[in-house]
């Protein structure tokens, strides 16, 4: 990518928020799962990340991880298989020891002019990917999560403004949303504190290998007038993760450069 997403500052100084922890995250190879990963690791987490494909992508975030001298798994699984986020989960806690923290995150987007275009493949797939998934990695979780533990869930801006090009995808945040609110419902009592992250336009991987030439203007409709970097959106995970956020649950924060207003 040109030019290439920012991670994590480096005047980003860690100051152990997450010191002992242990946390997963869907969708950490690259974007704001990259991003995610690293300032867990800058903070003191060990990270189990899961990616789909991009091998090398892969590489790259576990050695940045533990340039930072943390511990840090890679797990090739597909979300949308409950088969596979159970042995995620049960892969984290054999080689890190406990998990502390959830992240999901994982993806997928396939931009149609009209919902006439949305196949039954491609409207199956994506609700499989960015709900299933979610609902089967927390599924696959809890039993492991300690009072005091956390579940994070990227919505996005397009849950309450839709999105003329991605109606299935938005459909997809809108549910994220709800599946979160009723989740921290459901877990208060046994002090799981469970809050999302909506980002708007935030320059990552997926914008130009979904939107090409149109990527140009990605994020003009801001207030902002750009895209945001994953390095902006990462820090409010850690905020969600960490005991600075002891008494939020079911909140989402909203990072978007002024997107719901522009």
């Amino acid at each position: 990518m040109d030019p290439a997403p920012e991670s994590i500052r480096d005047s980003y100084r860690g100051s152990g928020k997450l010191e002992g922890k242990v946390a997963l995250v869907t969708g950490g190879d690259s974007g704001i799962g990259r991003a995610v990963v690293l300032h867990f690791a800058r903070e003191g987490a060990d990270v189990a990340f899961v990616y789909l494909e991009e091998e090398q992508d892969a590489e790259d975030t576990r050695e940045a991880v533990e340039e930072e001298g943390r511990r840090c798994i890679s797990i090739r699984a597909d979300v949308s298989d409950p088969d596979a986020c159970r042995e995620a989960v049960a892969r984290t806690i054999a080689e890190l020891g406990h998990l502390d923290v959830l992240v999901n995150n994982a993806a997928q987007q396939y931009p149609q002019s009209s919902i006439e275009d949305v196949s039954c493949e491609q409207l199956e797939q994506t609700f499989r990917v960015n709900l299933f998934g979610y609902v089967f990695m927390v599924q696959a979780a809890l039993e492991h999560l300690p009072k005091g533990g956390a579940i994070i869930n990227t919505g996005s801006v397009t849950a309450v403004r839709g999105s003329r090009a991605l109606a299935d995808y938005a459909a997809t945040k809108g549910a994220i949303e709800s599946l979160t609110y009723s989740l921290a419902q459901q877990l208060a009592d046994r002090g799981i504190r469970v809050n999302g992250v909506a980002p708007g336009p935030i320059w990552t991987p997926l914008i130009p290998a979904s939107f090409g030439e149109d990527a140009d203007e990605f994020g003009g409709d801001t207030l902002m007038k750009r895209p945001g970097q994953p390095s902006e959106v990462a820090p409010a995970y850690v905020y969600l993760a960490s005991e600075d956020g002891s008494y939020v649950t079911g909140e989402f924060i909203h990072i978007n450069g002024g997107g719901r207003m522009g």
